[in-house]
């Protein structure tokens, strides 16, 4: 079988409290661990959109505007949904899987996400990750469900 959830794979998440976001894979594990002996990935995608920008607003509204704010996470591969998108953003030298093992590693982890996102937004590429989903994300859940049987 062909493995197309590979690093840095754009994926959606389908369920839990990040259900509807947009993610990337920085690490998989196919075959499970210890812990999860199901298929599952490290992702780290975006909980808080940029805003919409226009022209008339100053420096400083921009700048507030343009804030991302990002997580980390483990999730099964049932869980997401991969897209036809890939992002070439270096995550893993700053999300490794022990960085889920305490809550103050995973705030700095995260926030260094961010920093890496908040630059990829601002240079203009991968526009298409940092826009919200345009539809409902029920129909989306739906849909996935009723194409895996």
């Amino acid at each position: 079988m062909v493995k197309f959830l590979k690093p840095n794979k754009a994926v959606i998440i389908l369920q839990g409290r990040f259900a509807g976001r947009k993610a990337v894979i920085v690490k998989n594990f196919d075959d499970g661990t210890r812990e999860r002996a199901y298929g599952h990935c490290l992702v780290a995608g975006i909980s808080k959109y940029p805003k919409k920008v226009i022209r008339k607003d100053s420096a400083k509204k921009t700048a507030k505007k343009s804030r991302v704010k990002a997580f980390i996470k483990m999730v099964n591969y049932n869980h997401i949904m991969p897209t036809r998108y890939t992002l070439d953003v270096d995550l893993k030298d700053v999300v490794s899987p022990d960085v889920l093992q305490s809550r103050d590693k995973k705030v700095t982890a995260a926030k260094a996400v961010k920093a890496k996102f908040e630059e990829r937004f601002k240079t203009g590429k991968n526009r298409w990750f940092f826009s919200k989903l345009s539809f409902p994300l029920h129909m989306l859940v739906s849909y996935t469900q009723t194409s895996m049987t």
